[in-house]
């Protein structure tokens, strides 16, 4: 077992303090001697940092002077404690036979001056996403962390099926068709396949920034998005949902259908409407708004309050439906759908179970009753599809809080085609 002690052995009034390592080895005691580079007063060393017990006194600037020295002696102390762990770290992780004067004053240069450790960075793209993720830690937003998840567990079982590591500089056009390949006969849908290699692009043009090598090929990646068949409920039928008679409905289920009539006249997403409170509303020159910070991209938002939903507050006592969880809120509304008799038959898709048990989800495309593909998701598509047309596309993207029109107009499923389409309504 090894100890360090610190001495003073210079004449000088002023000098470093010497380091004294006392250690046992092969039934021989050694002692090795180096400086450091903690310089103190030879006074204060000999007269007052090894005396710790004072004499009692009233008398003011004898109490201030006893605790000037009491917080010298405390900060000498913490410095010492800390060349004297390093010095002990290193010897316990070296042979004793290799320590010497030199190995001893090398240590103590190092305590002053460590080995700075570069850090580098992750050639694999699973790992990297998790550098992608850190570096972006205090802009990522929670969807994006799941995101990251999604994708890295997809990539796994990937690699599984090719049995390969999968580098960034992995990554260009012939994988992109491998991986859209197995990501079909993993029943993906197109429009997730696209998008998951998207994020897989912008992952590998991170690590591009970052100095890191990728494929040049990665440019080229192209992916295609489909046009999917939304659904969204029409202003008659959500009149029908609103028409519901009240003794159909259970407490919670009338809670539920406030809150889908709301989604329908305010175009947010779950994350943000089922946290509308009363406390949220500003009221200016008459006008009712509602202020909040979206969830899912932290945007500031403020929302007018349709008259549907005042109709709501009013009836309520001015309050906000009580809060449920997204997940019960789903179920929810699929039943007062059902009851408000929107159960004609649609072409969508729904979520199944690949095969009893699996625990494996997959969207299937087919005819559903149009109850059964009502999702959370529903108000905001509404909203943003029932006002197209009738309010100008740069405040419905105001309120929806999409970043683009291009994104907008995807979103409800608008072509060129359908553009002209509409158009011509103003040759007339």
């Amino acid at each position: 077992m090894a100890t360090i002690n610190f001495l003073y052995r210079s004449t000088k009034d002023k000098a470093n303090l010497h380091l004294r390592l006392l250690y046992r080895f092969n039934e021989n005691d050694f002692v090795i001697g180096a400086n450091t580079k903690f310089e103190v007063l030879k006074d204060y060393w000999n007269n007052q940092h090894k005396k710790r017990v004072f004499k009692k006194t009233n008398n003011v600037d004898e109490l201030n002077q006893i605790q000037d020295i009491k917080a010298k002696q405390n900060d000498v102390d913490n410095e010492l404690n800390k060349i004297e762990n390093h010095i002990l770290n290193a010897f316990n992780s070296v042979n004793p036979d290799k320590v010497n004067k030199g190995w001893l004053q090398t240590q103590i240069d190092l305590y002053y001056n460590p080995v700075k450790v570069i850090e580098v960075m992750p050639t694999e793209l699973i790992n990297y996403i998790e550098t992608y993720k850190e570096d972006r830690r205090n802009e990522v937003t929670e969807s994006t962390i799941k995101k990251c998840n999604v994708v890295r567990e997809l990539l796994k079982r990937y690699q599984t099926e090719i049995v390969k590591t999968l580098l960034l500089t992995d990554i260009d056009t012939e994988f992109k068709k491998d991986f859209e390949n197995y990501c079909i006969t993993q029943n993906y849908a197109p429009n997730t396949i696209s998008r998951t290699i998207r994020f897989i692009k912008t992952i590998c043009i991170h690590a591009k920034s970052k100095k890191e090598d990728v494929n040049p090929d990665l440019y080229n990646i192209k992916v295609k998005y489909y046009k999917v068949d939304s659904i969204h409920l029409t202003f008659d039928e959500i009149q029908k949902i609103e028409n519901i008679q009240k003794d159909k409905l259970t407490e919670s289920l009338e809670n539920a259908k406030d809150w889908l009539i709301i989604s329908c006249y305010t175009g947010q997403r779950v994350s943000d409407f089922l946290r509308f409170t009363n406390k949220m509303i500003r009221i200016e020159d008459g006008k009712s708004f509602i202020e909040f910070t979206q969830k899912k991209t932290d945007k500031i938002m403020t929302v007018p309050v349709h008259p549907k939903v005042i109709e709501i507050l009013n009836k309520r006592n001015g309050m906000f439906p009580y809060a449920i969880s997204d997940q019960k809120y789903n179920d929810y509304i699929k039943t007062v759908c059902e009851i408000a008799e929107i159960t004609q038959m649609v072409y969508g898709s729904k979520k199944t179970e690949t095969a009893p048990e699996s625990g494996i989800f997959r969207k299937e495309t087919k005819e559903y009753r149009k109850c059964d593909l009502v999702t959370s998701h529903i108000g905001r598509r509404s909203f943003a599809s029932n006002f197209y047309g009738t309010i100008p596309t740069s405040l419905l993207i105001n309120i929806t809080g999409h970043s683009t029109e291009t994104m907008f107009l995807t979103y409800i499923g608008k072509s060129n085609k359908d553009l002209a389409k509409e158009t011509h309504k103003y040759f007339k």
